[in-house]
């Protein structure tokens, strides 16, 4: 019943949003005498603010037309490489006339990124995927809104994602190169694993950013809500069948407006703030800083349903259970065995300040994947970086996107160039894992201490906060299982 209401509320403030918009415009267009009204910019300002807080926000689009790749503007294409109920996996395919360019473009490292599934969209990402392009073939996970998948195509569990994931590696080729971001950390450490096990060549690199791969380390209140009520409260509190105006009717969701409250509940203070501040930079004229904050609030409010099973499985499976860890996850009557995963090499990264995330639960792989040669496990820390700075921002362009890059090109079968870039260049450290303790490793880890963990809120789901000024970058939000990993680096000159 709430979903109904939820719909009937949000079927009669659509008017008034596009309302509000009118009349801003009302104010503000200067060949209309009321715009040289004396209260004319403080109409406008509050019409465009009720606007923003009434309107319905659909998903964004990934907009990446082009990238410039050592000084060349190449186009970009957004593919559908393979389509599935729940997901499709598309590719940016990047074309130029150059030969030379063309030629360095068809040798770069193909990349799969695998975006969460946890409320927001693939589009988050978006920051993620722009840099890749620069010296990668990349593609992404598009996960589809659940409300928009027909009941009749049948239930979607954590099993199904496992085998998403497993189907994109095959479709792609074992060239691949695996980013993993937040949530789907856990399903794609089990994909691998399951392929490993079963003599399948498997990437040849995985990267796994702020993911819960152990949520017992450093838990967190997002972590401990899940800890703490049973499956039952769960499915009675925040699962709800899809309304009759939507093609999956009647299929059981967690709703992406239940979502939404948790991102906000968890600062509801900086969330007024930021409004009150467009407010204000609408009443002064600012349109860069008003710019920015619809910018934000575009992506940060366009959210997505989850299938109920896949939430539920989530919850029992990476958050209660800890089957992963504990070696208790059988997939398809297939146990999950990390540690038969011999060929590809592991990247982990966590923020230090993330307050998702725990410090040490993305880490955790390393003692899992204890197949891998102690001389191919690499962990970053990044320093100053909060959960969506791990993936998106400045600390993701200038420190964990080039070490991201050297991970990737160092595993390539031949020592392939790269795109020049002004980027600094910063080789991984060899982490030294706790099973791996006696292993020789190539040079010690020089891991910054934990943090303690940042109390956060609510609902199984994860956000991040408004952003405080326009030149700090877009901060956003990344749900249910995601914690992230760090790293310690030592840094080298970049030649060409």
């Amino acid at each position: 019943m709430l979903y109904q209401l939820y719909e009937t509320q949000r079927a009669l403030l659509s008017p008034f949003a596009e309302f509000s918009n009118a009349s801003a415009k009302l104010y503000t267009h200067p060949l209309l005498p009321f715009t040289h009204t004396p209260m004319a910019a403080r109409v406008s300002a509050g019409m465009g603010l009720m606007h923003r807080l009434s309107k319905d926000y659909e998903k964004p689009e990934f907009n990446i037309r082009s990238v410039s790749i050592a000084d060349i503007d190449v186009a970009v294409q957004e593919q559908v490489a393979l389509a599935k109920p729940f997901c499709r996996l598309l590719r940016f395919k990047r074309f130029t006339d150059d030969s030379p360019m063309l030629s360095l473009m068809k040798d770069q490292p193909t990349v799969l990124v695998v975006a969460p599934l946890s409320g927001h969209h693939s589009t988050l990402l978006r920051e993620t995927v722009r840099e890749l392009l620069h010296d990668h073939k990349v593609y992404i996970t598009d996960w589809t809104d659940a409300r928009m998948v027909p009941a009749d195509v049948g239930p979607f569990h954590l099993d199904d994602y496992v085998a998403y994931i497993q189907d994109f590696i095959r479709h792609i080729g074992p060239e691949v190169n695996v980013i993993s971001v937040c949530q789907p950390t856990v399903p794609v450490l089990a994909a691998i694993s399951l392929m490993a096990s079963a003599g399948e060549p498997t990437p040849r690199t995985m990267t796994m950013m702020g993911g819960p791969i152990d949520a017992r380390k450093a838990p967190t209140a997002v972590n401990n809500l899940a800890m703490k009520k049973d499956l039952e409260w769960f499915e009675r509190n925040v699962i709800y069948r899809v309304p009759v105006n939507y093609p999956g009717k009647g299929r059981r969701v967690y709703p992406g407006f239940l979502q939404h409250t948790g991102f906000i509940a968890m600062n509801p203070s900086r969330h007024l703030k930021s409004h009150y501040d467009f407010f204000m930079n609408l009443m002064r004229g600012d349109d860069e800083n008003a710019d920015f904050h619809r910018s934000f609030y575009d992506e940060y409010n366009a959210v997505l349903d989850m299938p109920a099973e896949y939430y539920l499985d989530t919850i029992k499976t990476v958050f209660q259970d800890f089957s992963l860890v504990n070696g208790t996850w059988y997939v398809k009557d297939q146990q999950v065995r990390p540690q038969d995963i011999k060929t590809t090499a592991l990247l982990t990264i966590e923020g230090e300040l993330d307050d998702i995330s725990g410090a040490g639960q993305t880490r955790a792989a390393h003692d899992l994947c204890s197949g891998v040669a102690a001389e191919q496990h690499f962990h970053y820390d990044v320093v100053g970086a909060g959960h969506y700075g791990i993936f998106s921002g400045r600390r993701w362009r200038e420190k964990v996107y080039p070490e991201v890059r050297h991970f990737i090109a160092a595993h390539q079968p031949a020592a392939l160039p790269t795109a020049a870039t002004t980027a600094v260049d910063i080789a991984p450290t060899t982490v030294e894992p706790t099973a791996l303790a006696a292993a020789a490793v190539t040079s010690p880890i020089v891991a910054t201490s934990p943090i303690p963990a940042v109390p956060k809120t609510p609902i199984a789901a994860v956000a991040s906060s408004p952003p405080r000024k326009a030149k700090s970058g877009a901060a956003a939000a990344v749900a249910v299982a995601a914690p992230v990993a760090l790293p310690v680096v030592r840094k080298r000159t970049a030649k060409g």
